[in-house]
């Protein structure tokens, strides 16, 4: 059986390969691996906007219930909130109910520890092999031991937005902004807290139906959000995903601000403020050699990760670094939060752009973004991590390293779900990369397909 928890959570389309008896297992089990000493967990659960939300939040909490956990139900909030929000609640764990970026079809359930991070292995293992194993975890749970839905004693999304605001020691009066909020989880607190910081807002994607979350809109699909921000001649927007927790930026030309772009703005913010510990930056593989050039030529030092928000975490936790993040927007702020927050990552954004005194564009300019390109090499799926122990191949990756020098890279990644290998070539000449990648792929599918 494939492993239930993946990267980011259990994900799979509501109610085929996600269905509300699994919802109800993992409530059940989260539960029992969750408690203390005997005492039945608090769960907070949160929600994104897809019409899927609420059965399997009913099917969650039943689960919780029945092993006489308390549940509190905050609603459709983005996943940061609930990494927040669990804290402050003195909650033993929250639940998300998202699939973050994916169409509205697919959903997903993450787990939060009581500190406000994601579950570590270990304790998603022991989920998983109740659930997996059937092992009987609640035989004496009956009668007054059922545990019950709590009211918030406070405004869920009110405390949320203030914790957002505080983390902002400068004014927007006279910004123009434009929200993209992916019809998702961030369609009503996006806009109140940049409302309330004194910002122009203009809104757009914030009329959910629970099937148009993320329809060619939000931080996959920018392309209504560059021809707002052109049309209301605004200073800059934001397009966040369906749970909020990425933000992908656009400049007042139109043009894309990526999370690399976004990463380095911020830390050179922070280096210049005094506040960047140990002139430190943690990004990923996939990060822009010309990303990393730029932090270089400021004087920053990079922590560079496998791919995933989850490693870039936990390189951060191990050396202290308080800004990390990946090319996609997942940007941590690890001196204000837990996990990446879109919201987050477009107020310390717009923070930066005002203190430097200058347009967005002209900082994101600072960064001389390199070609990247691209390609699958299609091969068996055993022979996947073979690549590099095959001595032609690795010759041939030698060689075009030593071609690119120092103006450009080889990355070579097997992927996680396919029988594919992806050849990732980056350079300063475009039809130069693109030639070396297409024969790399070509010759690994030969050697391994």
């Amino acid at each position: 059986m494939a492993r239930l928890f993946g990267t980011d959570g259990v994900r799979g389309i509501a109610n085929s390969e996600l269905m509300p008896e699994t919802a109800f297992k993992l409530g059940k089990a989260g539960s029992f691996v969750l408690s203390k000493e005997q005492e039945p967990p608090v769960v907070l659960i949160g929600k994104d906007t897809r019409i899927s939300g609420d059965m399997l939040e009913d099917a969650l909490s039943a689960g919780i219930l029945s092993m006489g956990g308390n549940v509190i139900k905050v609603g459709v909030l983005p996943t940061p909130a609930i990494a927040y929000l669990v804290k402050y609640y003195k909650a033993d764990a929250g639940v998300v109910i998202s699939a973050s970026h994916n169409t509205f079809e697919y959903n997903g359930i993450k787990f939060f520890n009581g500190e406000g991070y994601k579950l570590d292995d270990d304790i998603e293992d022991r989920i998983e092999e109740i659930i997996v194993r059937d092992i009987e975890i609640n035989s004496h749970i009956t009668g007054a031991k059922l545990g019950r839905c709590l009211e918030a004693e406070d405004d869920a999304l009110e405390l949320y937005a203030k914790s957002l605001e505080s983390t902002m020691d400068v004014r927007l009066d006279g910004i123009k902004v434009v929200l993209d909020c992916a019809n998702g989880a961030a369609y009503k607190v996006a806009e109140k807290v940049f409302t309330e910081l004194g910002a122009e807002v203009v809104v757009i994607a914030n009329k959910p139906d629970g099937i148009n979350i993320n329809d060619q809109c939000g931080s996959t699909h920018p392309e209504q959000l560059q021809e707002a921000v052109l049309k209301n001649k605004a200073n800059l927007g934001f397009a966040l995903d369906g749970d909020a927790d990425r933000m992908i930026a656009v400049d007042e030309k139109g043009r894309i601000v990526d999370g690399d772009k976004t990463i380095y703005i911020c830390a050179k913010m922070l280096k210049e403020t005094g506040q960047l510990v140990g002139n430190l930056v943690t990004t990923t593989v996939m990060s822009n050699l010309g990303f990393q050039k730029a932090l270089e030529a400021i004087g920053c030092n990079l922590e560079i990760t496998n791919v995933g928000d989850r490693y870039v975490l936990e390189s951060m936790i191990k050396t202290g670094c308080i800004i990390g993040g990946e090319q996609s927007g997942h940007i941590i702020f690890l001196n204000h939060t837990t996990t990446g927050d879109g919201i987050l990552s477009a107020l310390q954004l717009i923070k930066a752009v005002k203190l430097s005194g200058k347009k967005i564009s002209s900082l994101a300019d600072e960064v001389n973004i390199y070609p990247q390109v691209l390609k699958n090499a299609k091969v068996k799926n055993e022979n996947k991590k073979k690549y590099d122990r095959d001595p032609v191949i690795i010759s041939e990756i030698k060689k075009v390293e030593d071609e690119m020098a120092e103006e450009g890279r080889v990355l070579i990644r097997p992927s996680g779900t396919e029988p594919l290998i992806r050849v990732m070539i980056e350079g300063k000449n475009i039809n130069n990369i693109t030639k070396l990648a297409d024969d790399l792929a070509e010759l690994i599918t030969n050697r391994l397909g």
